[in-house]
């Protein structure tokens, strides 16, 4: 039992099942399965952006900019169907991991091609996307009236007891899954940020890998946008904000080592959920916001000391240098 809980994931599973177990005396029904199911629907966008999230961080970088480029897509793909509502789904539904995709290229680009920090870029363009959403809207809000029927009813439609959006989210964590432990690029992530130097030497181009990263976040990023404007009914300049901050907890709670190259799909899965859980609970039970920041930020405190001493560990990042030891041995 012991062993099983060294593994990072398993701990922090039960973790979560002992702060539902204990949210539930205080709230009779949290437990309940239709509450988790909820719970789950609710958490499912910060899921998809952490997964995004941390596909950047095991390259050893960072982006800031995931909820500016979702405010910004939502409000493009709800000003259009609200301009033009006779456009197939499809192509809106398309058009938001386009237009996020474009926008994570431009990370990408300035991160790979001039040399610039990611964290810099990411905190330009995070106030440039958020001035682009204004500036396409002139700050109007576009409302549920506004917009098609269809185009806010597919995120809700129940299947099989759960939402098309928990379904959404549960088909990318499955992609994500197979896509970095099954895919070339998956390992050349890990490697990029594991040691870039033993990745350089294994003939991986980092500069390309982190292009994709920033690419692949951005295209989550915008898928987001639409399932955030079409869930909540409403698009407008501040939508999300501040959910950068929470993708980059999900991914610290979860193990995901901001140092790059280390961290798992579950690992980000886990973290999304605990801070669902968290968000959900706290209100319930009668905590006031200002105490559920502070709560968060231990949280998060804690789990980076964890993780920094879990990095200390033999064998945790992909291709490390060992070289100069086994010489000197």
């Amino acid at each position: 039992m012991a062993r099983l809980l060294k593994n990072r994931e398993i701990l922090l599973l039960v973790i979560i099942v002992i702060m539902v177990s204990g949210f539930s005396t205080r709230a009779p029904g949290f437990a309940s399965p239709a509450n988790l199911a909820n719970i789950f629907n609710d958490t499912s966008i910060l899921i998809i952006l952490a997964l995004g999230q941390m596909t950047v961080i095991l390259t050893k970088s960072i982006d800031l900019s995931v909820a500016a480029n979702l405010s910004f897509t939502g409000m493009a793909v709800a000003m259009t169907n609200a301009a033009y509502p006779d456009l197939p789904l499809a192509l809106l539904i398309l058009m938001a991991p386009g237009i996020g995709a474009l926008l994570g290229a431009i990370n990408g680009f300035l991160v790979w091609a001039l040399q610039i920090p990611p964290i810099v870029v990411t905190l330009g363009t995070l106030t440039i996307y958020r001035g682009m959403a204004f500036v396409l809207s002139g700050g109007a809000w576009v409302n549920a009236h506004q917009m098609a029927p269809s185009f806010l009813n597919i995120p809700r439609m129940p299947v099989a007891g759960l939402p098309i959006l928990a379904w959404i989210a549960i088909l990318i964590v499955i992609g994500a899954w197979f896509v970095l432990t099954r895919l070339p690029f998956g390992r050349a992530t890990y490697a990029s940020g594991g040691n870039p130097t033993a990745a350089i030497y294994a003939g991986i181009n980092i500069g390309w890998t982190r292009f994709v990263a920033f690419v692949l976040s951005g295209a989550l990023a915008g898928l987001c946008g639409y399932l955030w404007v079409s869930r909540y009914a409403v698009a407008y300049v501040d939508i999300a904000i501040g959910s950068e901050l929470d993708t980059v907890a999900a991914c610290v709670i979860g193990g995901i080592s901001i140092a790059g190259g280390i961290g798992t799909v579950a690992g980000a899965v886990l973290g999304s959920l605990f801070l669902g859980v968290i968000k959900n609970a706290l209100p319930v039970i009668g905590i006031s916001p200002f105490a559920q920041m502070a709560i968060s930020g231990i949280v998060i405190v804690l789990a980076v000391v964890f993780n920094a001493r879990a990095e200390k560990k033999a064998g945790r990042i992909i291709l490390r240098d060992r070289g100069a030891k086994e010489v000197s041995a």
